[in-house]
């Protein structure tokens, strides 16, 4: 079981197989178009970094991100509804670039709905910078919408 840290908050751990229907429960529940529990499935298969905030047995979020050639790409951060702006979202998402700094990428990109205020704002807040757009990307209730591309720089440890 997990346990919550001594201050209180969720703990950060790496996914396991048995948190998938939590996972995915949580996706479902946060996003019209959410993805199956088959594509975080291949996640872990693909061995990405895959974490999820749990309070105790609980899941109450997850973050995916892969790394290869000096890049690193935040696939996925998502907190159940409930549980949105408490800052659960922000420790996800930093863990995530610390393990892209950890692996040595030298930059991390995301994609993000133009329709997601809250997300973009977290984004930018954490250094991120939008550097185009990748038009029809995401499925959307009439038709396709853009995806805003971000990019942040990471600076090697020693800098």
């Amino acid at each position: 079981m997990a346990a919550v840290v001594a201050s209180g908050m969720p703990e950060l751990r790496a996914m396991r197989r048995d948190d998938l229907a939590q996972v995915a429960a949580i996706e479902a529940a946060a996003y019209e178009f959410p993805w199956t529990p088959g594509i975080f499935r291949d996640c872990l298969n693909a061995g990405y970094s895959c974490w999820v905030l749990a309070d105790g047995t609980r899941v109450i979020g997850y973050g995916i991100l892969s790394v290869a050639a000096g890049e690193a790409h935040v696939l996925n951060v998502c907190v159940t509804p409930a549980e949105q702006g408490r800052g659960h979202g922000r420790r996800l998402l930093q863990r995530l670039i610390d393990l892209a700094r950890w692996h040595g990428a030298e930059r991390v990109f995301l994609e993000v709905r133009p329709s997601n205020a809250h997300a973009i704002a977290m984004y930018e807040r954490a250094g991120f910078n939008e550097i185009g757009r990748r038009p029809n990307y995401y499925p959307a209730a009439r038709g396709r919408e853009d995806a805003i591309v971000m990019a942040m720089e990471l600076l090697p440890p020693d800098a």
